[in-house]
């Protein structure tokens, strides 16, 4: 068994690659060697990080199923081919009680939390099995196994998320293809800007939070572990 220390030939699919985790990870995985590829909706930011990285961009909404099809399609189609690693890290957030919660903000957190990454899972998935190799990293939550109060949109989103990748593991169990779930605590993203959780006592305060540079190790460690060796389930904290 070879240890992998790099994704030296790897192509990596990152979403959410404009800002936060999903851009911490698209750094992480490019020192590492891989070709990556960054998936978000703003063309300047991707470009910016293609500028620092080499990272190829690829612009598409994960609210747009068609968009994120035919985004899956362009890429598969061009030199790179299907990804070796595809890395969900796109997500939304909001706190709102139960009882306040409106339809469209539950929808949105299922559309881009839950469902947004089974479509991706189920574009590259074939290609995967038919190579007998690949990696799906599902960035989900701590609280995808913990309630929270205000969490719940999240925390419904993030539970489903935990459940889908269970059985991607029990169906991909002797494949070759590999599946991880990161699930990091309270991590100081822009989601947070407009809850400024500073300012509430029953929130973390940004000091205390991991950073998205630590959440990224996390997904560089799951990517590089050698041939045959799967790492279903990380829990990220603070130390």
């Amino acid at each position: 068994m070879n240890e992998r220390l790099t994704l030296q030939g790897l192509t990596c699919l990152v979403t959410g690659a404009s800002r936060g985790i999903g851009r911490s990870t698209a750094l992480a995985l490019s020192d590492c060697g891989a070709q990556v590829v960054a998936m978000a909706r703003s063309r300047d930011a991707l470009e910016n990080l293609e500028r620092e990285c080499g990272a190829r961009p690829l612009v598409a909404d994960l609210a747009d199923d068609a968009g994120i099809w035919a985004a899956i399609d362009e890429l598969t189609e061009s030199e790179l081919g299907s990804p070796d690693v595809v890395v969900n890290a796109a997500g939304v957030f909001g706190i709102e009680s139960c009882s306040s919660t409106s339809v469209n903000s539950f929808d949105e957190h299922v559309r881009i939390n839950l469902r947004a990454p089974f479509i991706l899972t189920r574009a590259v998935l074939p290609k995967m099995l038919e190579r007998k190799s690949g990696l799906v990293v599902n960035v989900g939550s701590i609280a995808g196994r913990k309630a929270f109060p205000g969490n719940g949109a999240y925390s419904a989103s993030k539970y489903g998320l935990r459940g889908f990748h269970e059985v991607l593991l029990e169906e991909i169990r002797g494949t070759g293809v590999r599946a991880s779930l990161i699930e990091p605590a309270a991590t100081d993203t822009p989601l947070w800007d407009e809850i400024n959780p500073d300012a509430n006592p029953d929130l973390p305060n940004r000091v205390d939070m991991l950073t998205p540079d630590q959440v990224a190790q996390a997904v560089v460690f799951v990517a590089t572990r050698p041939e045959g060796v799967s790492v279903p389930y990380l829990a990220v904290e603070r130390g």
